[in-house]
């Protein structure tokens, strides 16, 4: 008699842990107060502490999640911090227009 073959269990599906929806403030540092929103439809994302009342708004894309928002709103707290704008890191020179030619030498 033949033995009858043992079925292989399928093996188990590793779980993707999920991400935080709700963040220390980094102004009153109460754990769990900032809550980050995001209107796809407006392009437009917001952290806001409901402890402090303290927010940020950001343009956010399609692939942009909560804490993306929130790590936008830290770097931009760092950075004022330390006394830099995160965009403007250069600051542009002003344009001086020289007189035209027939300005200098009139005959």
């Amino acid at each position: 008699m033949a033995r009858k073959k043992n079925a292989k269990k399928p093996a188990a599906q590793k779980r993707v842990p999920k991400l935080d929806k709700s963040f220390t403030c980094p102004f009153c540092h109460h754990p769990e107060s900032v809550e980050c929103t995001i209107d796809k439809k407006l392009k437009i994302g917001k952290a806001s502490c409901y402890v402090c009342s303290e927010s940020y708004c950001v343009k956010i894309n399609f692939l942009t999640e909560a804490i993306d928002i929130y790590s936008e709103w830290l770097d931009a707290c760092e950075a004022a911090n330390s006394n830099s704008s995160p965009r403007r890191e250069q600051v542009p020179q002003p344009v001086t227009v020289s007189p035209r030619y027939s300005d200098l030498f009139d005959d």
